[in-house]
Order: structure tokens, then C-alpha cells, then sequence
């Protein structure tokens, strides 16, 4: 062979060793399922396990059918959806009209405060209430109290009931003089089994203990151990935490925005944002001297007793009744594309979906197209869910197409 040959025939072996192998099919690429963590959805595992951020359980994702048609779909089972913690609402008309946010203070609500005072003079010999803060009850010991005006009614009382049993004088009502006796007792705030004591043990004591009337958390303990009191001096008083206040400054030229009992929603930085309703219970009708400006107050629940005075809150107040098609504000996506949902489909899965926005305010924004009253959309988790897709597709161009 000469050279010209043999240099040929290298030159074929080289173009046969290029020629480029045939595509290893998608689905054999990527797999059929994975685990993230619902806290960090970036991170994707091939194996069960911890988040090697937060230490979580992984929670596993399983991806659907790679056709065009399934390629954007993302299927969780009923345990995974707990653990990412996804929520659907169903998309209907909302009021989306502008809403103004005010920044308050929760007070205690002056309509249960209540005050416990000393029904007899004498002094306070031992406190048993100490804290500000501590709750009480009807019934509870609060402090018990030398009085020589109480002992004399003591023993009155004694020896109205001694008479009864010695003396037989058809022309006293003995009777008549227990009862005043009893009815003076407790007019000093005795109660029924104390004065029975009384009548059993058969002598005076040198303190009384006196009991609470009155329900409620203490806000203030107005005397101390060993303090003279008299008839009508404040010992302590209490208020409800079960109903609050939150306080917040208008500018007198927005008074007429505000209407009381109005609904409000007010968030609470201190308890990561928590929302719950309330509602304008006073508007101030007179300005404050020095800064010009209104008091409103919102009334709020507070059932388990987290919300405490002191405490900043966030009130915020939909002005006007704008209702039209739209969603909550946490279940949009935007970015330089438009604004992007997640809606919930009928065989469970979730698809992402283009949509045209509207006016809206922080709790709602309208929807102009893209979707119809009755669709379900996700409203938490709808990162973790578009993360999962970018993952499934490599990219999130594949949805940069999307038809609204």
C-alpha cells in the first residue's frame, strides 16, 4: 500500500472514532424521585436523610411523566404536603381596595379592670399576693389584716350567738341580732365559711385573712406588708387579658377614613407576624393638644393569652369596598417574566400558571385573566414547589412560555 493509501485509511478510522454517540434518553438521566428539605428547598438529595442546614427530615418528591403535557407538574403525597407546610384557598371575589397600616401598642382593656379595696381600716400584716402579672381568683387569700373595729364585730357576733343559747327572753329576737351581726361581717368582707369558723372555733382571732372578690390578672399591688389602710384605700387592682386594646395615632385629616366598628386585620411582629381579626371599637373625637393628632382603638381577642400589653402591633385597615377576582397576596411569583401562580389541578398535582394582575393591597391583589372563580391556588409553599420544578426542567425557561 502506498502512502497516499495508507493516509487515507487513517483518516477514515479517525472520522469513524468522532462520530458522535447517540443522546442517552431524558428519562433515563433524571430520576424518578428526590428529597429536599421544606425549610431550604434548594437542597436535593438522592437519599433520604437530615437538611444539612436545619437538620430536618427530608421530605421525598416525586416527579411525574416527562411528556410536554405532565412536564411542569409536581405530585406530593399527603404526608409531603403536611411537612412543606402547603396551603390552597380557592380563588372568589375579594376586596381589593387600598388599606392604610397603622403602628400601635396593645393595651389592657379599660372596661375589665377592676379594682380590690379594703372594706375596714387597719394593717396589712401579710401580703399573699406579691407579683404584678400573678392571676387570681375569686375565693384566694389576698392579705390578712389586723382591725380592732373587725374584732369588735367578731365579737359582737359571738355574743349575739351566746346569748341565743343562755338567755331565754321571749321579748329579744336573738335571731334578728345573729343575722345583723353575720350581715356587718360581711358587709367587712367575711365570707360565709369564715364567719362559720368563727361560730366553731368560738373566739376571736388577731388577724383575718380576706379573700378575693374579684377575677383577673394583677396590674398593680398598691400596698406592702405592714401598711396602714383605710376604708376605701386600693390594695390592688386587676385586668382581663382575654379581650385587649391596640392603640394607634391618625392624622386629624383622616378621621373620616376610619369607621368604628370597622374589621381590621392586626399582625404582631413579636409572634412572627400572627394575623387575626379585629374591629374599631372608639375614634377619639377630640385631638390631642400638643401633636394634633386622633387616638383610634381596635378591639381585639385574645383567647390564648399570647397577645400581651406592651406589645407593637401592625393595624391594618381596608379603605373602601372594591371587590373583584383576586388571590392572596403569597401565592404570587414575579419577576421579570409577569407574575406567576401555582394552582392545584383535579388528579392532586400542581401546575404553574401565568396571570395578569391588577390594583390590590397587602392581603389581596385582583386578577385581570389567567384564571376563573372556584380555581384552587397554593398560598404557602409556593417556593418549594417552583423550586422543584426548576430542578425537574434544569431551568425555569420552560416555563417562561407559559399561556396565560
Amino acid at each position: 500500500m502506498n502512502k497516499i493509501g495508507l493516509l487515507l485509511l487513517l483518516l477514515a478510522l479517525t472520522f469513524a472514532a468522532c462520530k458522535p454517540k447517540p443522546p442517552v434518553a431524558a428519562s433515563k438521566i433524571l430520576s424518578k424521585a428526590y428529597y429536599t428539605c421544606s425549610m431550604h428547598p434548594q437542597i436535593h438529595e438522592d437519599h433520604d436523610g437530615n437538611c444539612p442546614i436545619c437538620g430536618m427530615k427530608l421530605i421525598k418528591v416525586e416527579l411525574t411523566g416527562m411528556g410536554d403535557k405532565m412536564a411542569d407538574r409536581i405530585t406530593l403525597t399527603a404526608t409531603q404536603l403536611q411537612l412543606a407546610g402547603i396551603q390552597t384557598d380557592t380563588v372568589g371575589d375579594e376586596n381589593v381596595g387600598s388599606d392604610k397600616t397603622l403602628t400601635g401598642t396593645v393595651t389592657a382593656d379599660e372596661n375589665t379592670a377592676e379594682e380590690l379595696s379594703a372594706r375596714i381600716a387597719g394593717r396589712i400584716q401579710q401580703l399573699f399576693v406579691r407579683t404584678v402579672g400573678e392571676k387570681i381568683a375569686v375565693g384566694q387569700p389576698i392579705y390578712s389584716i389586723y382591725s380592732e373595729d373587725l374584732q369588735e364585730a367578731e365579737k359582737e357576733y359571738l355574743l349575739a350567738k351566746q346569748q341565743q343559747k343562755v338567755l331565754h327572753n321571749p321579748d329579744v329576737d336573738y335571731q334578728q341580732l345573729i343575722r345583723t351581726a353575720e350581715n356587718k361581717l360581711k358587709l367587712w368582707g367575711l365570707s360565709a365559711n369564715q364567719i362559720n369558723n368563727i361560730a366553731a372555733i368560738g373566739k376571736v382571732s388577731a388577724t383575718t385573712t380576706v379573700l378575693s372578690k374579684i377575677n383577673g390578672t394583677v396590674s398593680d399591688i398598691a400596698v406592702h406588708e405592714g401598711d396602714y389602710v383605710t376604708e376605701g384605700m386600693t390594695i390592688l387592682k386587676t385586668q382581663a387579658l382575654n379581650n385587649l386594646w391596640v392603640q394607634a395615632q391618625i392624622y386629624s385629616n383622616e378621621t373620616g377614613d376610619y369607621k368604628e366598628n370597622a374589621p381590621v386585620s392586626v399582625s404582631f411582629p413579636d409572634l412572627d407576624g400572627q394575623l387575626i381579626s379585629g374591629k374599631v371599637a372608639f375614634i377619639n373625637p377630640e385631638l390631642l393638644d400638643a401633636s394634633k393628632v386622633n387616638l383610634i382603638r381596635i378591639s381585639i381577642a385574645n383567647p390564648k393569652g399570647l397577645i400581651r400589653p406592651g406589645m407593637q402591633a401592625y393595624i391594618s385597615i381596608t379603605n373602601g369596598n372594591n371587590r373583584s377576582l383576586a388571590v392572596p397576596t403569597s401565592a404570587i411569583l414575579t419577576d421579570g417574566k409577569g407574575s406567576r401562580i401555582w394552582v392545584k389541578n383535579s388528579d392532586g398535582s400542581f401546575s404553574p400558571k401565568m396571570i395578569q394582575t391588577g390594583i390590590g393591597n397587602q392581603s389581596y391583589i385582583s386578577v385581570i385573566s389567567g384564571l376563573n372563580a372556584g380555581d384552587i391556588v397554593v398560598t404557602n409553599g409556593v417556593y418549594l414547589l417552583n423550586s422543584e420544578a426548576i430542578f425537574k426542567n434544569g431551568s425555569d425557561n420552560s416555563m417562561s412560555g407559559m399561556k396565560m
